[in-house]
């Protein structure tokens, strides 16, 4: 991606800088040469600036209810289903179709923890959509572009 399209497409909140690891410790003490006034200074980002909005931070956190929660009542419902089917009627279901449907609805609460936070408009004008698949798109590309980034440092 050019280096202009992916400043326009940085978050208002996102710094245009990573920031760098601390340099390892050593023995000898580091000589640090005179900043001369041609020399850019590096900025130093507040936790405010570095930090999630509050109206992102609680439509994320409204989403993961949603995507996660309805998912884990349902898991949970399947138990009390099952036991109450077992103990008032003659209906018995097999244990190991009940354990495979409490998994399904356990592993997609798992995944909607996910979901419910990368399918969030990561914009604080824009609220995004009912169910965020296009939010969910720009938000993986970002994701996966910072996972590229930062192999490319290290290796």
């Amino acid at each position: 991606m050019p280096a202009e399209e992916s400043e326009r497409s940085r978050l208002p909140f996102e710094p245009n800088k990573k920031r760098q690891k601390p340099a390892k410790a050593t023995s000898k003490p580091v000589v640090k040469p005179p900043e001369s006034d041609t020399q850019s200074q590096k900025r130093t980002y507040t936790k405010e600036e570095m930090a999630i909005p509050q109206v992102v931070s609680q439509r994320m956190i409204r989403r993961v209810a949603a995507f996660c929660g309805v998912p884990t009542a349902l898991g949970i419902t399947t138990l009390v289903v099952s036991y109450l089917l077992a103990s008032f009627t003659e209906i018995q279901l097999p244990p190991i179709a009940v354990l495979l449907v409490n998994m399904g609805f356990f592993g997609l609460g798992v995944l909607g923890i996910t979901y419910g936070v990368l399918s969030a408009s990561w914009d604080e004008e824009k609220s995004g959509t009912l169910l965020g698949l296009g939010e969910f798109g720009i938000n993986w590309g970002r994701m996966v572009e910072g996972w590229r980034e930062t192999r490319q440092k290290d290796g």
